[in-house]
């Protein structure tokens, strides 16, 4: 295989880094790409407002999961403590990957000074060296000069990453504009951040940044709910914020209500068993057998649950959310609405998806019928257990007069 390693302070990790990686990928067709954050870098200090390692491990793996399979984040040098010096780490990548090639990922600046490092002579004995480069001239100069020296010099392999899309921003500056968008700043840093990076910043409070969880932005819950998944899911997200509101708009529901259900519906949608039963337990919400034992059935509740406490939602917010997996009799339009956005959001792809699409806009009772009845079949098809309350959903909206 050939392996990119993409270290750094990633404090925190913004769209240049992202943007770097993403033409690394693709330009060196390396088959796995380690994003590596330090544990103390060898060559500065960390600012007092600096997230902690696990932290900016954290962020680091939020920016991988959105470049795709490929990508992962690493905490080899978190693990091992003290100075990052990069010949350790390459050494030992060689050790754990003997058989594959490495390529050493840095900007113009490390690759015109990378002889001035700690033992490079190791560095090059174990990985090449792919240098970003943002202009045709870093280019020249990169192999007129750099690269023939350190061939000379240290046997070494080289090569040039151009990069198509330039994300001019230093994370001093970046850390600087978080903390000021809390104090009339005018420069909005999302715009150099991944979506989700942003949102678990929020999260966390990093860089002097003061969000209110429970009074958030629809902008802000985005972000923080996006945070929360896997970037795979947010089409689907995405699709279900659009469709809720378009639904509520017809239909007569607080198109607000709606989005912000949508946008929060699936937040727990990754959690493992165990934590969504004991936050269940924890918030006093009954769980049946079955329930105990899925969480594709408990990420309703446990999202509703997070909805309400910790993001300040109304309780009908709550109970669209709570009951978005399964549907439940006395559904009111705003808990339709979440449950058929949910089910036929335009990323969605199944045989009489386009029929319900159709129905929703005539008829939201028949359509709930439909998306209950193809819900029972794929469930019974799979040899699923059907819960309860969709079967009592759909016996109350069979028996609603016409």
């Amino acid at each position: 295989m050939k392996i990119g390693i993409y270290g750094g302070t990633f404090d925190p990790p913004h769209l240049g880094h992202m943007e770097a990686a993403r033409a690394a990928l693709e330009q060196l067709n390396l088959d796995r790409l380690l994003i590596i954050p330090d544990c103390e870098p060898p060559h500065k200090d960390l600012s007092a407002e600096a997230a902690s390692p696990q932290q900016r491990l954290a962020m680091a793996a939020l920016m991988a999961d959105g470049l795709g399979p490929r990508a992962e984040a690493s905490d080899l040098e978190i693990r091992r403590e003290g100075k990052s010096y990069t010949a350790d780490t390459v050494e030992q990548l060689h050790e754990q990957f003997p058989d594959d090639e490495l390529w050493l990922l840095m900007g113009t600046d490390m690759f015109l000074t990378v002889q001035n490092w700690y033992q490079p002579e190791r560095i090059f004995q174990y990985a090449g060296v792919a240098a970003f480069a943002r202009r045709e001239e870093d280019t020249q100069a990169l192999f007129a000069e750099q690269s023939k020296y350190l061939e000379e010099t240290f046997h070494a392999r080289t090569t040039v990453v151009d990069l198509p899309k330039v994300v001019e921003i230093a994370s001093r500056d970046l850390r600087r504009m978080l903390a000021s968008e809390w104090t009339g700043g005018n420069v909005d840093p999302a715009q150099y951040l991944w979506t989700p990076v942003y949102g678990y910043i929020l999260q966390e409070g990093l860089f002097g940044t003061k969000a209110d969880l429970k009074h958030l932005s629809d902008k802000h819950l985005r972000a923080v709910s996006y945070a929360m998944v896997k970037a795979k899911r947010l089409p689907h997200i995405r699709g279900t914020e659009e469709t809720a509101v378009a639904l509520a708009r017809f239909w007569g529901a607080d198109p607000e209500k709606a989005r912000r259900a949508a946008i929060l519906h699936d937040c727990t949608k990754y959690w493992e068993l165990e934590p969504q039963v004991a936050l269940c337990d924890q918030a006093g919400v009954p769980l049946d057998p079955l329930e105990r034992t899925s969480p594709k059935l408990l990420h309703s509740k446990t999202g509703a649950i997070l909805a309400r406490d910790r993001f300040g939602e109304p309780d009908d917010v709550y109970e669209a959310i709570f009951c978005h997996t399964t549907g439940k009799p006395g559904m009111t339009t705003l808990d339709k609405i979440l449950y058929l956005a949910d089910y036929m959001e335009p990323n969605r792809d199944f045989d009489g998806v386009e029929e319900l699409r159709r129905l929703v806009w005539e008829d939201l009772d028949q359509a709930m019928v439909l998306g209950l009845e193809m819900s029972v079949e794929d469930l019974q098809g799979r040899g699923v257990e059907v819960h309860r309350n969709t079967w009592g959903a759909l016996e109350e909206l069979r028996r609603v007069p016409r």
